[in-house]
């Protein structure tokens, strides 16, 4: 998406000038997650995503993540900061099992963390989780070998490529560089 608007002298409801420039903004850049499909299996058996920022440009993803249960990440490398907020279910990291996410939780990963997130397989319900991620995760086996590396630009493919094999249409969710959607809502 190409930027067609200019930062500009902003003002006040009333037309009274402020003393700074801002980007006009036509509208609220919003999505509702119950009218974006969950995409089944996107990030790995079990691994549910429903996309809501993807910004390829800056590398910054947020994602609504469904987790069944037993379903895991593999052992991860944070090259920036993330933040999990749990909405339903329960997780840990498998270096912490004694700190048990459940609903309610509020996580921050500082930048170079490194950890292995399971949902227990006696887990009663799907776990949900609302992600924030700056950069990437770089993925590694359980013998410390590179595996991937996960990004907004990585997730964006596979969840466009996803939604059309499970034909739930495009998904509309916001993107980056000019902060548009990726798809008009009809």
């Amino acid at each position: 998406m190409t930027l067609t608007t200019a930062p500009a002298p902003a003002t006040t409801s009333t037309g009274a000038p402020l003393s700074l420039v801002a980007l006009p903004q036509g509208e609220l850049l919003t999505v509702n997650e119950k009218d974006i499909p969950l995409v089944r299996d996107a990030l790995g058996t079990g691994v549910h995503v429903k996309p809501l920022r993807l910004d390829i440009e800056n590398g910054e993803w947020v994602v609504l993540a469904t987790f069944a249960p037993g379903a895991t990440v593999p052992l991860h490398y944070h090259t920036g900061v993330a933040e999990v907020y749990t909405l339903s279910g329960c997780w840990h990291y498998l270096e912490y099992p004694e700190q048990l996410q459940t609903a309610g939780s509020y996580l921050y990963e500082p930048g170079s963390s490194v950890h292995t997130f399971i949902t227990p397989a006696d887990n009663t319900e799907d776990t949900v989780i609302f992600v924030r991620v700056i950069g990437a995760n770089i993925n590694f086996d359980n013998d410390g070998n590179f595996h991937s590396i996960l990004d907004a630009a990585l997730i964006a493919h596979l969840t466009t490529n996803l939604a059309a094999e499970q034909n739930l249409g495009p998904l509309n969710y916001i993107g980056g560089g000019a902060a548009g959607y990726t798809a008009k809502e009809a």
